[in-house]
Order: C-alpha cells, then structure tokens, then sequence
C-alpha cells in the first residue's frame, strides 16, 4: 500500500489541503497524481469552457436562460476535473524519468515510488472514462469537436524535449473548451469563438511561461525546453507581446459577437491585472512566480464576468 509521507525534500505538494487531509492514506497519491491538491489548473482549463458557454447564450445583446446556464457550468465543471486530472496523470507517466530529475517534482506519487506504472495507467483510464461519459452527454458536433483535442494532449509531454515553445501546444489543448462550450450550445462554430479561444492560447503563454520560470535551473540540466528558457534574456518583453495579443483578440471577440459596453469595461479591469503582473513579476523568485501564475484565476473570473456584465446588469434591474 503507498505511503501517505511524501518524500524528502518535496516541494511540489500543499500539504494543507483537504486531498491529504481526508482522502484515505492509499488515495492520496492518486489524488497528487491528479493535481487535486492544485485546484488551480482545473481553473484553467475550466474558464474557457465557461467562457464559450456564456457568449453562447450572451452574444448579440441576448439574456442567457440562467437555469440551462447553470446546467452547462456545473457539467463542464464535471469534466474539466477528470480531463485535467488524466492530463495531469497522462503528463507524468510520460515524464516520470525527468520528474525524478528536478527537485520540485521528483517527490510526485511516479518517480518517489509511492504508485507504480500499472497503477497510474488503471487511473489514468478511470478519468478518461468520466470524462467520456460526458462527452456522450453533448451531440455529435460538440463531442466530434471535443475529441479533437485529445491529439494536443497526448503530444504535450513530448513537445517539452522537441521545441522551446511547447506552452504554444499546451495553450491549444488548454483552451479548446472555447471551441466545445459554444459548440455544445449552438451546434456550431462562430468567428467570435475562434478570437475567444486564440487569445485564451496567447493567455496561456502568459502563465505558463511564468509558471516554468520555477524550473529553469532544473530544466537547463536535464534538457527540458520551454518559453521560460526561451525568453529568459528579455520575459517581460515577451510576455508583455502575448498580454497585448490576448487582449487584442478578446477585444476583437467582444467586436465579433456584438457585446456591450461593460463587456470592454471589464476587460479593462483584465488589462489592469495583467499590468500588476508584469510590473511585480521576479522571474528568479519560485515562490513569486507561482503567486503570479495562481493570480490568473482571477483573469477567467474577470473575462467571465466581462461576458455576462451586460445580462447581469439587465437582470438586476
């Protein structure tokens, strides 16, 4: 039976959470194996789907049926947990021997040894189920549309040894939710999802660069590429070209699907918040650079609500 000790040295785990609190000893593990302990990667995987779920029923000045808005949240709450959590397990079978290798992950569940390779498999397919078990739930062009993503995941963890740009495959995979929400809805595609779901790429570049800039020293021994090391001689100009395209982008979405006024209000507030980012980022501070990566949940709360503003306003009065 695994250990409920994580190994020595551990620094990629909240002890404080409730995953460790509660689970039972053996299930722990698997719980660390699906990132539940950090919740935040669930965020934002989620928001985008929320995001396209919103515009849907939001776009061209229309008021969303709240109750079959609720409905399509919580589902894609559902699955946005039990993708992550497969992503998250598929991301470490693949990268067990390189986990091993850098400080902040050789304490995971795969490389310290508290589950073996079956193991993670046997769990790697249960997420894969629920989640394909919601994915039956939605008709034939949102669940063809959903099944295209599954190619982008399960290249991602080999994109890290191939290119310094695997956040680019990562920010295609993360945000197709975009794409899937409105599908789900609508039965169909619009140019304004196509910008909401480019600028959530261009988003993506923004966090997860940060987000890498924890590993740099481990990455340059083992041979781990990423936009952190690609943009480590100038990150605030480069992150500063994604910020700008992201904002451009949902800019041109708001155009697109004929939003109101409060929708660019907010995104403005969006814009203030990737300012603060930017301005206090410490590239060589881990701890900084997780709070700043950790902060972006509050940009999805903010695009969200830039989307609903307008029916929220219309249903107060």
């Amino acid at each position: 039976m695994p250990s409920d000790t994580p190994a020595s040295g551990y620094t990629d785990i909240d002890r404080r959470h409730w995953t460790l609190r509660y689970l039972p000893p053996w299930a722990r593990p698997y719980g660390r194996l699906a990132r539940w302990d950090r919740p935040i990667g669930i965020w934002l995987l989620l928001f985008p789907c929320w995001w396209s779920l919103a515009l849907a029923m939001s776009e061209n000045g229309g008021t969303p049926r709240w109750g079959a808005l609720a409905g399509w949240l919580a589902l894609f709450a559902l699955g946005a947990t039990a993708m992550r959590g497969a992503g998250c397990t598929w991301n470490d079978i693949v990268d067990r021997k390189i986990d091993a290798q850098v400080e902040r992950t050789r304490g995971r569940p795969l490389p310290s040894g508290e589950l073996k390779l079956p193991q993670a498999l046997a769990w790697f397919a249960i997420q894969m189920a629920v989640g394909a078990a919601i994915l039956f739930k939605l008709d034939k062009f949102a669940g063809g549309t959903a099944l295209l993503s599954l190619l982008l995941v399960a290249i991602y963890p080999t994109m890290k040894r191939l290119t310094s740009w695997p956040q680019v495959v990562l920010g295609l995979a993360f945000n197709w939710g975009a794409l899937v929400g409105y599908a789900a809805v609508t039965n169909t595609l619009s140019w304004a999802t196509v910008a909401l779901y480019a600028g959530g790429v261009a988003w993506t570049m923004v966090y997860d660069t940060i987000y890498a800039m924890q590993d740099q020293r481990d990455d340059a021994i083992v041979g781990v590429r990423s936009t952190a090391r690609r943009f480590a001689n100038a990150p605030r100009r480069w992150l500063t070209l994604f910020v700008a395209l992201a904002l451009v982008l949902w800019t041109l979405c708001g155009v697109l699907a004929h939003l109101k006024f409060p929708y660019f209000a907010v995104l403005l507030l969006a814009a203030a918040h990737f300012g603060w980012q930017l301005a206090t980022l410490k590239p060589h501070d881990q701890a900084d650079c997780l709070a700043k990566f950790k902060a972006n949940a509050q940009v999805g709360w903010l695009i969200l609500l830039a989307i609903l503003a307008s029916p929220l306003i219309a249903a107060i009065k």
